[in-house]
């Protein structure tokens, strides 16, 4: 079961997103020169059957300018670099306990991939993202798809406006894991033409408050 420790983190990881969010294609530029203010919104963990690897979704709120905009970022936490994947280096923090962190955009660690993929089939069950050996069943998976667990494997990852789309190959073929970046409420009904094969949808909390629940992610053909 994921495993949060009380202590410090130098730099804190919305100090780290406050420089990492401005380079990303998906962000929304609030003008006038404006530095993103990032704040927690939410958010879930996944366990590593591992225990290798530290797998969080933070939904972030960013307050700069004159319209608030909540981001989903995926993170991995790892104890030494991911070979092959310094293009997606967060940064590097000081953990009080397990010191010296490498933090990742999770939409390129194999690890964070297979376990969101495991959850929007059921295989394995969200934790609460602050407090330890704490399941969360607001999260929830769905997935019409069809096949026999196994092997996910990585064939290529691309970022757009609104999502990060993760192409993966499947026991059930080639599927797409869009990685929503820009969090939306969930619509009533799917457009039969768009009907996604799975989706794992969650809430976070808006600025007034109030509680939104909507898709991190959604699974296409």
């Amino acid at each position: 079961m994921a495993v949060v420790h009380r202590t410090t983190m130098n730099p804190g990881k919305l100090e780290l997103l406050a420089s990492w969010l401005p380079t990303q294609p998906w962000y929304r530029d609030p003008g006038s020169g404006s530095a993103p203010q990032p704040a927690k919104a939410g958010g879930f963990r996944l366990d590593d059957p591992q225990g290798e690897v530290g797998i969080e979704f933070m939904a972030v709120c960013d307050g700069a300018g004159d319209r608030t905009i909540t981001y989903h970022v995926p993170l991995t936490y790892r104890g030494a670099p991911l070979d092959g994947a310094e293009h997606a280096l967060i940064g590097t923090s000081e953990h009080g306990v397990l010191g010296r962190r490498w933090i990742y955009d999770g939409t390129h660690d194999p690890v964070l991939v297979e376990r969101l993929y495991a959850l929007v089939r059921g295989e394995a069950a969200a934790q609460a993202q602050s407090e330890s050996d704490t399941p969360d069943p607001s999260v929830t998976g769905w997935y019409a798809g069809t096949g026999e667990p196994g092997p996910v494997a990585v064939l290529g990852v691309s970022a757009g406006p609104e999502t990060t789309d993760v192409l993966v190959r499947t026991p059930a073929g080639k599927e797409t894991l869009s990685v929503q970046r820009v969090l939306r409420t969930a619509p009533a009904q799917d457009d039969a033409a768009e009907q996604p094969l799975g989706h794992v949808t969650a809430e976070w909390t808006l600025p007034d408050g109030a509680k939104a629940r909507g898709r991190y992610a959604v699974v296409r053909p």
